[in-house]
């Protein structure tokens, strides 16, 4: 039995591709298969879409259908997104040292007096 271990971050879905032009996802999906649809749906009350999970379409009305089928069902939400995961890239966690500047090197300097001009001083 051969098994293979694959360790993937949040995003990955389509960022490697084959020789053929295909990525992986695509790659191993059976003929006929729908793609992957992530959901972010806003609630009433925020401002932002949050993402909720993931359902299989065969396209974009599709998905927005089902995934208002599956994740609003008390009228939680006012808006849905759907993206398809081939379309979605992420930033590697590990890289998040290179990737973000500490804030340490941004200080908020506030003028003083001193560093007026001098006709300022006078008044």
């Amino acid at each position: 039995m051969n098994i293979e271990i694959k360790k993937c971050f949040y995003g990955d879905y389509g960022d490697k591709e084959n020789t053929d032009g295909q990525n992986d996802q695509e790659a191993k999906a059976p003929a006929g298969a729908w793609p992957l649809w992530e959901v972010f749906i806003r609630s009433k009350q925020g401002l932002d879409h949050k993402h909720v999970g993931s359902l299989h379409a065969a396209d974009a009305q599709m998905a927005i259908e089902n995934a208002r089928d599956v994740y609003t069902r008390r009228q939680e939400g006012i808006s849905i997104w759907v993206v398809e995961s081939k379309h979605i890239h992420a930033s590697n966690p590990a890289e998040a040292d290179s990737l973000y500047d500490p804030a340490n090197d941004k200080v908020y300097r506030h003028p003083t007096f001193y560093e007026l001009p001098d006709e300022l001083k006078q008044m």
